[in-house]
């Protein structure tokens, strides 16, 4: 037979769009238009309706970026329309759409008059049911429109203002289309669908298979039997010719998806928060209405803030969600307060994620969420398994890693082991996106891209438009059902999450393993990118320990209220900087200006609260005394006590050398620093060892040129190496005193940006600290800070959260090479048998470790780097440009414990407080290697105490947690404080005795 396929499927593709797709809405009318703009940031929505709204014309200009314009559609409805059963009337709006890219332009949502949501307007979404208005045959309600700029550009990376109100110019970037009262003729729509459904499975289908060509000659039938002047009259006859291809049973052998209902909606990306919030509304009022019509539809909703955001500021909409929950058509999951990023918030934060966004769906919905979901965050940390099991979860969803640049995950499904041994139930979609439009495309990319063939045989395919919000739509709905048992397609049913993890569980039991992190092979310059969110987020971290510390030892030993609600709601504002396009530096202008702001708002109010809480356990009166938060003692202050502070130092002695520089020593440590300001020497007095290597430099400040092909504020590229410059030439180098410390101080340029460092050793101190001031106005370019250690390193240890983990120094494979980049919170370490090196930071996240082998002395060099600073120019053009200053401490002779003592020390500083009495810590504990992290009063405001510790060093570790006032009782719980058996517990009385394993994370709740 002559090859006439393409030819057929030419003919297919124009008959559908000149045809076919009109032929939906074959009869429409313009209705009348009416508006008001709101004058800066949106209102609520009867403020809007009391506004004075003037005539509009069809095609008018409107728009500013970010701005928001209020319509008024009216109409009657002819008399003859939606008379027969396959016709319904529906208003048309189109903003001005500009392509079909749904959550990255103008969207709006309707409203009846009495201000309740209608649904959300988009480009893939532009319908209004003419029976939800609630007004017969007359049309009357509003949509409020708003001007999102389109920040994705095609995707090119350009540099644009407009992620800033400020910058983004007062010019309308839009114009209306057509808004009309139309006619739906749903045997089109639906004969729409199936073509839709059948030519996307047909392109996907092998040439040889006979079951491709059968679907096209059904198709050409269709074809034939359509009258092109009469769509909606030959539209059935349409159909019966494609009814048999649609009847054919899928194999017996076919994958299956279990597609759930989901719209990934960032929290804030290219959009504010305050756009976010209107997202989400818009979205969930799509899916309520699908709902409404499609019982069989279920929508999976993460993030308790985002329905948080619609208890505060849509009540009624939340109340419908609230029904359909009880239904089980929308589902909570995830059981996190955002989407975060998993590698920067510390141990802490990412235990409140769950605590927050658990509580939240336990209180608003009943409903407990089993599993974590991070469909899009950017590598997942190795202590996550630990934390998910902790909170009372099972299984864990992420698809990210498909974007891995160089290896391919093993496995679609298995067991994800973290760095304690827990192990959690683990699924990747192989259909590679969380955002599924249920294409043929994406439908035959999940069954061939599914690496578990032969042992499992079904997947989860989340569907519906994400990132910028939309969700699923009726045509993927459709599809579903179209997929449900089609001959060459994975079988695809509708469902939830627990759902398919539940039937995986059962029917995949002995699932292989991966230990260890989850790196995302990209975005690594999400470590460094925006200083001033990841400093923020550092020191919130810390202040939050030290209120509910000092809160907690007030309400105990004094009887002080403890602010419960307040710390509740500080915690929540952190954990939301924490979404996964804050804290990485991933977002725009304005939504990094936000979260300077809250972060400075959090500061001043925590600081307040830790004054009052010192102040009533101090007493008043004018001795010194310091608040030492940190687990460990401090200047002979007990950890987590307040006394008078002991010194018993030797002064630091400092002085110029032969040459030029200065050495400075304080009887621990001795730094000898060249004319340039470089560190050439650096040997702790216990071991007598040089710590930097022959030829190298520590304090070596490098400046890489930094060009990403794509991705500008997520990506490093690994050829950013070959363009560096060492800043080996200082201007200035003096030395100072500082009290009894001594600074030398060093001034040179990286750039065009002056830098100022303060390298200071203080008496007492393990540790050589650099404090590095610049004024950064450089574009597209990193600023990393290197030490040459003499030390023979396999491989690093890097703080993750309660815990540490390793990565070896070497490439040796293409799992390694591609770790460049790496993650580290307080403190990396380098060490080989009996010595190593730490070095913690103040505030900064990436890292990178590489080693060499000297041909002079065969020795081994191991450099670490800390990444300071970078200039991306997209999606903020002016990305950390101003005044910085970041902290790095050098401990020499160290090992792990000094490592996570040091990380303490430098993040977490004792406080001079003035009182007339002494405070003795609630809690002490008899071995190091446990460490206290959180000390509050639970949740559930019964006064009982919590306290939350680690194992730190990575080895099994045993010791008594002492209590140090008056407990009745004592218990281990879960991360949300319910009664849970812990292993490696012995109840004495009520200061038990702990034998943990390797980092393993443990809560205790004492009674009073």
């Amino acid at each position: 037979m002559h090859d006439d396929r393409r030819l057929t499927e030419v003919r297919l593709d124009r008959f559908l769009r000149e045809r076919i797709v009109p032929a939906v809405y074959p009869r429409r009318i313009p209705l009348a238009l009416s508006s008001w703009d709101a004058p800066d940031e949106p209102v609520p929505v009867l403020e809007a309706l009391r506004q004075q709204f003037t005539p509009l014309e069809h095609g008018a200009p409107w728009g500013k970026p970010w701005s928001t314009k209020w319509l008024r559609l009216q109409g009657e409805v002819p008399d003859s329309w939606g008379s027969t059963a396959d016709t319904a009337v529906e208003i048309l709006v189109d903003l001005g759409f500009g392509g079909d890219l749904p959550g990255f332009q103008c969207e709006g949502i309707a409203w009846r008059p009495d201000g309740t949501v209608i649904k959300a307007i988009s480009p893939r979404n532009q319908y209004v049911p003419l029976k939800l208005l609630g007004s017969g045959m007359s049309v009357d309600f509003y949509v409020e429109a708003a001007a999102n700029p389109d920040l994705s550009q095609g995707w090119t990376f350009a540099a644009t203002p407009d992620g800033d109100k400020a910058t983004s110019g007062e010019e309308p970037r839009y114009r209306l289309g057509s808004i009309v009262i139309a006619e739906l003729n749903q045997t089109v729509w639906e004969l729409h669908q199936d073509i839709w459904t059948l030519s996307g499975l047909m392109h996907e289908l092998p040439m040889e298979l006979p079951r491709r060509h059968e679907i096209l000659r059904a198709l050409e039938r269709m074809l034939d039997v359509l009258d092109p002047d009469d769509v909606p009259g030959t539209a059935a006859a349409g159909r019966a010719a494609l009814a048999e291809v649609l009847a054919r049973p899928a194999y017996a052998s076919a994958h299956q998806l279990v597609a759930t209902g989901h719209a990934h909606i960032d929290s804030a990306w290219l959009w504010p928060v305050r756009e976010t919030i209107r997202k989400c509304a818009r979205t969930f009022a799509n899916v309520v209405a699908l709902m409404d019509d499609d019982p069989g539809f279920v929508f999976s909703c993460s993030s308790a803030q985002q329905l948080a955001w619609m208890k505060e500021y849509y009540p009624e909409l939340f109340g419908r969600i609230k029904e359909k929950v009880k239904t089980g058509q929308f589902v909570p999951v995830g059981g996190m307060w955002v989407e975060a990023d998993s590698n920067m918030p510390g141990g802490e934060a990412m235990a409140r994620q769950f605590l927050e966004g658990k509580s939240f769906f336990l209180a608003e919905f009943g409903v407990e969420c089993r599993e974590a979901w991070l469909p899009d965050t950017f590598g997942y940390s190795a202590a996550l398994p630990q934390i998910v099991k902790a909170a009372g979860s099972r299984w864990f969803l992420t698809q990210k890693i498909s974007w891995n640049q160089v290896n391919r995950m093993p496995h679609h499904t298995f067991h994800w082991e973290g760095i304690d041994g827990t192990r959690l139930f683990t699924h990747f979609p192989p259909v590679d996106t969380y955002s599924s439009e249920i294409s043929g495309r994406e439908l035959a990319h999940a069954e061939r891209n599914y690496r578990d063939h032969g042992r499992g045989t079904m997947s989860l395919l989340p569907f519906g438009y994400g990132d910028g919000g939309g969700g699923p739509t009726r045509e993927m709905l459709a599809a579903a059902r179209r997929t449900a048992d089609l001959e060459g397609s994975p079988r695809v049913r509708l469902g939830s999450a627990a759902d398919f993890f539940t039937r995986a569980e059962e029917e995949y039991p002995n699932l292989p393993v991966w230990v260890g992190e989850m790196y995302l092979e990209l975005h690594r310059g999400t470590y460094t990118s925006q200083a001033n969110t990841k400093r923020g987020n550092r020191r919130s971290e810390h202040l939050l320990r030290e209120a509910e510390l000092w809160c907690a030892t007030a309400a105990v030993r004094v009887g002080a209220p403890y602010p419960a609600a307040e710390l509740k709601r500080l915690w929540r504002l952190v954990l939301l900087q924490q979404f996964h396009d804050i804290l990485p530096g991933s977002a725009i202008a304005w939504v990094h200006r936000d979260a300077e702001r809250n972060y400075a708002a959090v500061a001043r109010q925590l600081e307040a609260i830790i004054a009052e809480a010192a102040a009533a356990l101090l007493g008043e009166g004018d001795r010194q005394f310091l608040l030492n938060a940190a687990p460990h003692p401090r200047f002979g202050v007990p950890a987590l006590a307040a006394a008078e502070p002991v010194n018993s130092s030797v002064p630091v002695h400092s002085g110029a050398v032969q040459g030029g520089g200065f050495v400075l020593d304080n009887g621990l440590i001795r730094a000898t620093l060249n004319a340039d300001g470089l560190l050439v020497s650096l040997q702790d007095h216990r071991s007598g060892r040089e710590a930097i290597a022959p030829g190298g430099f520590g304090n070596l400040l490098e400046l890489h040129r930094d060009t990403p092909n794509e991705w500008d504020a997520w990506d490093l590229d690994a050829f950013y190496r070959r363009n560096v410059s060492a800043l080996v030439q200082a201007r200035s180098v003096t030395l100072e005193r500082d009290g009894d410390a001594a600074v030398v101080v060093v001034e040179r340029f990286a750039g065009g940006s002056p830098v100022t460092q303060r390298i200071r050793l203080a008496p007492g101190a393990p540790s050589l600290e650099i404090s590095t001031a610049v004024d950064w106005q450089e574009r597209q370019k990193l600023l990393k800070l290197g030490f040459a250690f003499d030390v023979r390193a396999d491989r690093s240890a890097a703080e993750t959260q309660f815990g540490h983990v390793f990565r070896p120094t070497h490439v040796n494979t293409s799992w390694e090479a591609a770790k460049f980049e790496i993650c580290a919170h307080r403190w990396i370490h380098v060490a080989e048998p009996g010595y190593g090196v730490a070095v913690s930071n103040a505030a900064s996240y990436g890292h990178d470790v590489t080693r060499n082998v000297r041909d002079l002395d065969g020795g081994t060099t191991t450099t670490v780097r800390v990444s300071l600073l970078r200039a991306p120019q997209f999606p903020d053009p002016n990305t950390d440009r101003g005044q910085h200053e970041l902290t790095v401490t050098v401990r020499p002779g160290a090992s792990i414990a000094d490592a996570v003592e040091e990380g303490y020390r430098t993040n977490l500083a004792p406080r001079a407080v003035k009182g007339n009495h002494g405070v003795e810590p609630l809690f002490s504990v008899s071995n190091p290697a446990l460490v206290i992290e959180a000390v509050k009063l639970a949740e559930d405001g019964s006064g009982d105490v919590v306290v939350r510790l680690y194992e730190s060093l990575g080895e099994r570790s045993a010791g008594v947690v002492s209590v140090n006032f008056e407990a009745a009782d004592v218990w281990s719980v879960d991360l949300l404080e319910r009664p849970v058996e812990a292993p490696g517990v012995r109840y004495t009385g009520v200061s038990p005795a702990l034998t943990l394993r390797p980092f393993q994370l443990l809560t205790l709740r004492f009674s009073r």
